[in-house]
């Protein structure tokens, strides 16, 4: 006779049922399946999900709650720290298994750790890899030790990855008899009331580009038969639709990377050598993304210290006023400007613009990494942590494969380099849209006459720069040189 208690399947980063080896673990078992997700924000030490994400994950779980629903085993939503309800949900269901894909946060490998101890001799407990095409310890140096520079790890990578093909999602599931009431979506209140600041987030995501796995496959679909052909160039133009914008979805494991791999691989196939050398082009971003959980992962201090040492004693400034202009788009530098308040509107932004706004936050403004890694936690839709740490740190020249501190990246060139035409700051900072492109992106040099012309007064309508673009570089310069000598050399 077969046995008839559950396996509990622990929803995680991963809310999609195509792909999802826990998922499919449990559908092969025969057993009856307990699909959960649980809402942690009490465990010391997790990263409280920020107010973009959270209203993302309303919705992901909304997609997710009802196609569990449409094959007979609805997802039970409960709340509280992660290991401790589990551990819980298992003895209350008898459950003869507790299966999950695993998470790199720091955080959650303490937890998962917990919670197979907790459970040992009692409920089997079965791990595995979904969220990544490599797991962080299987890409390492001759010497056995973490790549702290992207190129190489890259290369390892590319010789080593050969992902299987990805699992079909299942076409019934078998319901828990015994399952215990939960939550309602709603109690968690996850969604903003007053204020309610998500309207653009509505029209760019929930009714525009859409949320969940059905979007997420269908986002993929568009970007490689339309946006792909010149993703080499386009990706670095704000202004046009040239990334596949998946991040959101990969963070919250809406698709897998396995799947994006597979399907950029067979679009490269069958199309020219020119279109497979973009595919590659779009795989190496999959590549930077495992490369940012393989730091992680080796480096759990990485969201909140810096990987170089000699970057504990920069002399960073402490300026309210000026992250409070930086946050709203008021700096004066159209291009960042654009790039803030497209964050504020979408909950998310285009990623050379991310480089250009955090290079002014960390080397003009002289703001530590971790109040522009905060603002960011808190308002992108794919807020990842890795990424999210790791990027950071790159543009603030004290991370792995970092930028040199000395690189300062000039607002008003990289404006007039990757939008030349002004059209992305023409959408974002519409109170300059009648600036002639000669001057979109440096309004105060403009004339006089161009400027009334435009219907722009500086200081009233628009600001000017917050800070010199030449006093603020030597400053930077001059700050970094005061920890120079004990900066060491990152090793590859």
């Amino acid at each position: 006779m077969t046995d008839p208690r559950p396996i509990i399947v622990w929803f995680r980063q991963d809310l999609r049922l195509a792909d999802n080896p826990a998922l499919h673990h449990a559908v092969e078992s025969g057993r009856p399946l307990l699909p959960v997700y649980v809402l942690d924000d009490v465990t010391p030490g997790t990263w409280r999900a920020g107010g973009a994400t959270r209203w993302w994950l309303h919705h992901s779980l909304t997609h997710l709650s009802a196609a569990l629903e449409r094959l007979g085993s609805p997802l039970l939503l409960l709340r509280g720290p992660g290991d401790a309800v589990i551990g819980d949900l298992a003895a209350r269901v008898d459950a003869a298994e507790v299966v999950w894909n695993r998470c790199y946060e720091p955080f959650a490998i303490e937890r998962d750790s917990r919670l197979k101890a907790a459970l040992k001799g009692t409920v089997k407990v079965t791990s595995h890899k979904a969220a990544l095409l490599n797991e962080p310890w299987e890409v390492l140096t001759g010497q056995g030790t973490p790549y702290k520079v992207f190129t190489p790890y890259w290369r390892a990578c590319v010789a080593v990855t050969n992902p299987e093909r990805p699992l079909p999602a299942p076409d019934r599931l078998s319901p828990c008899p015994n399952r215990p009431e939960g939550d309602a979506l709603s109690d968690w209140a996850l969604l903003p009331t007053r204020p309610d600041w998500a309207g653009g987030f509505r029209r760019t995501w929930a009714e525009g580009l859409g949320v969940g796995e059905a979007a997420a496959t269908a986002r993929l679909t568009q970007f490689l038969s339309e946006g792909a052909a010149n993703y080499s160039a386009g990706r670095d133009v704000p202004g046009i639709d040239g990334t596949s914008r998946l991040s959101p979805h990969l963070h919250f494991g809406e698709i897998s990377p396995r799947q994006v791999w597979h399907a950029a691989k067979r679009a490269g196939d069958r199309g020219s050598e020119a279109f497979k050398a973009q595919m590659d082009s779009f795989l190496r971003e999959i590549g930077w993304r495992e490369f940012c959980h393989s730091l992680l992962y080796h480096f759990p201090t990485l969201p909140e210290r810096p990987l170089s040492p000699a970057f504990e004693a920069f002399p960073w400034t402490q300026d309210d006023k000026a992250l409070a202009a930086w946050q709203r788009g008021q700096t004066g530098y159209p291009i960042v400007d654009a790039g803030m308040r497209q964050l504020w509107v979408t909950g998310w932004m285009h990623n050379r613009v991310r480089m250009i706004v955090g290079s002014l936050l960390v080397k003009h403004l002289l703001l530590p990494w971790q109040a522009g890694e905060d603002w960011f936690w808190d308002t992108l839709v794919d807020a990842d942590l890795a990424n999210n740490a790791a990027g950071w740190q790159w543009i603030g020249g004290c991370g792995a494969d970092a930028a040199p501190y000395f690189r300062v990246f000039n607002p008003v060139l990289q404006g007039q380099k990757f939008d030349p035409d002004g059209r992305y700051v023409r959408h974002w900072v519409p109170e300059l849209k009648h600036m002639p492109d000669k001057y979109i992106h440096a309004p105060w040099t403009a004339p006089p006459m161009v400027l009334r012309g435009a219907g722009v007064t500086l200081g009233r309508d628009y600001p000017a720069p917050i800070i010199d673009h030449a006093l603020g570089r030597q400053r930077a310069l001059d700050a970094f040189a005061t920890i120079r000598g004990s900066t060491p050399a990152i090793p590859a």
